[in-house]
């Protein structure tokens, strides 16, 4: 791999999730656009549901800056030594040294937050990631963070099932470097067969994003294959290609099971739904 490649593709620029990325605030908000891409697109998440999973991420940027907090106003009372706390609590009576109280820092809190993505299980090589709802189920889709050769973390692909009767069986969202020779596209093959390209959408501040489909012969090739192949071509190194390993253990089975939650998550939206409107009649 040439250095160019390297510099292009390497751990400071790859659009890895949001726990890899060096701005953890404007990383969780990307990721919850994109899972809304999803969710809108292939899951038909109501409107009212959608703008609330919409408007989730930016508060948890905003809860996790907190707000400014105002010193405390000036007082004529007398200055008096902290309270040192006892030993094993505050601190110590013989040294008078603190030794700290347990902090919350909110984790699990935000866990629960609506619209964020969370990690339910794996199948194989692939992670089964869902994003928080009201609901009593949430939708999930199929994600796997892709590497190169060096171990560099460079690209993701989400897959996601999708509703029956229409030419796309299967819909997923790859996200790509922002130093990507778009005009190259994305090219994906199964086990060295018959490559398909594909362009791409749009860019965002984490990457280059390709949304494409797949067809009912695509997915079952999926199934049967052992590694699909993702190339990809530097803007930086225009002459050379980034093939990216796709592993496809564990993909039948992780589309069995997203097929199953995503089901659920269905009928959950039609109840909510129908409870809606019962509420307005």
């Amino acid at each position: 791999m040439t250095a160019g490649i390297t510099r292009a593709f390497g751990p400071d620029t790859c659009p890895a999730p949001w726990y890899f990325a060096p701005n953890a605030e404007l990383a969780i908000s990307e990721q919850g656009t994109e899972y809304m891409i999803l969710l809108e697109r292939y899951l038909a998440v109501p409107a009212v549901l959608a703008a609330a999973l919409s408007l989730s991420a930016p508060a948890i940027a905003q809860d996790s800056t907190g707000a400014e907090i105002e010193a405390p106003a000036e007082t004529d009372a007398p200055a008096t030594d902290a309270p040192s706390g006892g030993e094993g609590e505050g601190g110590s009576e013989d040294l008078g040294l603190s030794m700290g109280t347990p902090v919350d820092d909110g984790a699990a809190a935000s866990a629960d937050q609506i619209g964020q993505p969370y990690l339910l299980e794996t199948s194989g090589d692939w992670e089964i990631r869902c994003v928080r709802t009201s609901l009593e189920h949430d939708p999930c889709a199929l994600h796997q963070l892709l590497q190169d050769e060096a171990d560099n973390s460079v690209a993701t692909i989400e897959l996601v099932n999708l509703p029956p009767d229409q030419a796309a069986a299967a819909g997923a969202t790859i996200v790509t470097p922002l130093e990507t020779l778009l005009t190259e596209q994305i090219t994906l093959q199964v086990d060295g067969g018959q490559g398909r390209r594909y362009p791409f959408s749009f860019c965002t501040q984490i990457g280059c994003v390709s949304r494409v489909g797949f067809t009912d012969a695509e997915v079952d090739a999926f199934r049967r294959g052992a590694e699909a192949t993702l190339t990809i071509v530097p803007a930086t190194a225009r002459d050379a290609q980034v093939r990216l390993g796709v592993s496809l253990i564990g993909i039948s089975a992780g589309l069995e099971r997203i097929i199953e939650l995503n089901a659920l998550n269905a009928e959950a939206i039609n109840a909510a739904r129908a409870a809606q409107d019962a509420a307005t009649e």
